[in-house]
């Protein structure tokens, strides 16, 4: 089969990060019969540099012409870039929310496991870690806070900022349904996050999540609110399946949920629209302090590949060879130096791409 992907290698250490998974990608292609073809697109700060936007209208289209998107990370120093003493539409973040809605992609899918071999590495006690966790946060991705209306003046002689969170019952409805769909294939548990004792789109939220779940009788559906939520993170991780949440609690608690694992550099996601269209991309930001340096870890944009290869593509086969390759590599004791532990052999990025490339060769 034949598949074309737009790459955003994007900014900091994303040209790094994205090589080794498209070396991983090319390996899965030459040992299943798969070709991919790359195109590459300029979104973040590097667009700013040529184009003077995050995201031009040319580049989108091209993402819209593949069959997937894989994107490494965007952004750079907040104290000390030339990109963000501009207008906040202009900065290179912007891209990433313009590509979202460009292409449709409402639906965060952004999984948080803690391998056995990092169990070390994981900040919680290790009563609290138990057996470990394995936990899928669904995060809508295209309302609320972040799109709704802002502006900045002054009311009655003092300055004003205001932030507009909307969410309507279709934008709900059609995160629920993704989020069920996954659950039922997983664990069959959804714990739907929201502020509803305070916000009436929250109550919304509650209400439409709650009609989804009469369709999926066969999944448990409880609430939490999301000041509950983040501490039960840290307390008792393992009674999580799929997190359900709207935008801006989501991006909060996705995060908290990736450190928990041990390092935020072993964690893929997806961003997928209606269909099997999709935008893939590790957790992790550009981390432009340690760029060039051939030191950060690309696990994560490698297990976002693999993704990739089960929602988009539907090589599930693929998919699972690569998360394999992972742990395989994990149990050897090869670290990046985020993960490194006593007793490991640290490698460097390109190394580590390398590593799990062998591993796939050998298992198949």
């Amino acid at each position: 089969m034949e598949y074309k992907i737009a790459v955003i290698s994007g900014d900091g250490i994303g040209p790094e990060i994205v090589r080794e998974a498209k070396k991983v990608l090319d390996k899965i292609g030459e040992l299943y019969g798969h070709t991919f073809h790359y195109t590459e697109v300029l979104m973040g700060g590097c667009s700013i540099d040529v184009h003077g936007v995050p995201l031009t209208e040319e580049a989108l289209q091209t993402a819209k012409e593949s069959d997937s998107v894989l994107l490494g990370a965007v952004g750079g120093n907040v104290g000390n870039s030339r990109w963000y003493d501009v207008a906040p539409n202009l900065r290179p973040e912007a891209g990433l929310l313009a590509i979202r809605k460009g292409l449709g992609l409402f639906a965060n899918i952004r999984p948080a496991y803690l391998y056995k071999e990092l169990a070390a590495a994981c900040p919680l006690k290790e009563e609290i870690i138990g057996d470990g966790f394995d936990m899928v946060i669904m995060r809508e991705l295209t309302g609320g806070l972040y799109f709704g209306e802002r502006y900045t003046k002054e009311i009655d002689g003092v300055m004003t900022a205001v932030d507009t969170l909307t969410y309507n019952e279709k934008e709900i409805r059609r995160i629920a349904v993704k989020a069920f769909d996954i659950a039922r294939k997983r664990k069959k548990r959804v714990i739907s996050v929201d502020k509803a004792n305070v916000l009436d789109s929250s109550r919304l939220w509650r209400k439409v999540v709650e009609e989804v779940a009469k369709n999926y009788p066969e999944v448990e559906l409880s609430h939490m609110l999301v000041d509950n939520c983040a501490m039960q993170l840290v307390m008792n991780p393992a009674q999580f399946d799929v997190v359900l949440t709207e935008n801006m609690f989501g991006d909060i608690l996705s995060d908290e949920a990736s450190m928990i694992t041990g390092s935020i550099g072993m964690l893929p996601s997806a961003s997928l629209n209606e269909g099997k269209f999709g935008l893939y991309e590790p957790s992790h930001g550009s981390a432009p302090d340690i760029a060039g340096k051939d030191i950060a870890n690309p696990i994560a944009t490698i297990l976002s590949a693999a993704m990739m290869l089960r929602y988009s593509f539907d090589l599930d086969e693929e998919a699972a060879a690569i998360e394999k390759a992972v742990e395989k590599v994990l149990s050897m004791g090869i670290r990046t130096v985020d993960i490194m532990a006593e007793g490991c052999r640290q490698v460097g990025t390109t190394e580590m791409g390398t590593a799990i490339c062998e591993i796939l060769v050998q298992n198949k």
